[in-house]
């Protein structure tokens, strides 16, 4: 394939992210919820499984649980239970029991709205907080790094890390901030359904030409 991709990783970033913008205009986050705090439940649930799976495990769990009180004083082997098929369960049911009580005894029930104070909940790293800030309020702190956003990153030779804090930097750096969310969001709907890990469907991908390992993967 002739090298027609922007050399500039700015530029190609930029020219990446317009046509994505094509490609998917009203994507969005894949999780369903009502509040900050289900919305953070459920994507604490999304590590190692698929948005998929945690959107048939939360009717019930969210049923039995809705809101920050309710999962702080949770039976915790129910807890357990119920979101048993994302797997890790017992971590996951531990890490969001831990970060509902630290909400009601810190932040007065309400989930903070900051990256340092999420990033004091229990399962809470830069990834859901990151998610939670920009679906819950709207204030885009940073770039969700997920595996896709890896992937597809450095498929796109954006970044050479493995590392999703460096990722995150090295895309900060390349993207207005107000797309950052943008950014992750329609990678991970282009990973899904052309840049597969496995086998990258580069010759049906409407970004081809402007990726560096179209056809080499």
């Amino acid at each position: 394939m002739a090298i027609t991709y922007p050399r500039s990783k700015k530029k190609r970033a930029i020219a990446v992210l317009e046509k994505l913008h094509e490609l998917y205009p009203n994507a969005t986050c894949s999780l369903d919820y009502e509040t900050p705090v289900q919305l953070m439940v459920a994507t604490i649930l999304s590590a190692q499984c698929t948005d998929e799976r945690v959107n048939k495990v939360t009717p019930a769990l969210f049923k039995r649980f809705p809101d920050a009180p309710a999962f702080a004083a949770a039976d915790i082997e129910e807890l357990e239970q119920l979101v048993r098929s994302t797997g890790f369960y017992r971590n996951k049911a531990k890490n969001i029991q831990k970060a509902c009580q630290r909400i009601m005894s810190e932040f007065e029930g309400h989930v903070p709205q900051t990256m340092e104070e999420l990033l004091t909940l229990a399962g809470v790293a830069r990834k859901t907080a990151n998610v939670v800030l920009a679906h819950a309020f709207g204030i885009i702190s940073g770039v969700t790094v997920d595996t896709h956003v890896k992937r597809l990153s450095n498929r796109l030779r954006l970044t050479k890390s493995d590392n999703p804090i460096q990722i995150e930097r090295d895309l900060m750096k390349l993207l207005p901030q107000p797309e950052w969310e943008n950014w992750s969001i329609r990678l991970i709907y282009h990973g899904r359904a052309i840049c597969n890990a496995r086998k990258p469907q580069c010759e049906n991908c409407s970004i081809a030409n402007l990726c560096p390992s179209a056809g080499k993967v």
